[in-house]
């Protein structure tokens, strides 16, 4: 499947559509999320066109891993969640509810989370 340039992710990473900046790098952009799930939500993408994390891990760079693994520590920092906790989530594909097709990492803190995935009874 060929990426797509026209999702919502590419368009904020040209400019088109604002976001909340929380960090940004070489590599990396983290922004607050629009319809956040946690008293902190915070999305980190890579600046490359990456459909999702398999694709990043087996084409992206060295440099672009490492700046993406780093950058959630800082993100973490600067979104005051770095002591408390946080949960890190990555949708990927249909199963998983991916609704942009460009890799990205979700954030979520600020307060106690619940169970991540509970099984239908």
């Amino acid at each position: 499947m060929a990426y797509d340039s026209n999702n919502i992710f590419a368009k904020i990473l040209r400019g088109e559509i604002p976001n909340q900046t929380v960090y940004e790098d070489e590599h990396v952009l983290a922004f607050r999320d629009i319809r956040p799930q946690a008293k902190a939500h915070v999305l980190l993408i890579p600046k490359g066109p990456y459909e999702s994390f398999e694709d990043f891990s087996a084409r992206a760079s060295d440099a672009e891993i490492v700046a993406f693994t780093r950058a959630v520590a800082k993100v973490s920092r600067l979104a005051g969640i770095d002591v408390t906790g946080y949960r890190a989530i990555a949708n990927t594909g249909a199963d998983g509810h991916q609704e942009v097709p460009h890799f990205h990492l979700h954030l979520l803190g600020g307060q106690r989370l619940g169970r991540m995935v509970s099984l239908p009874e």
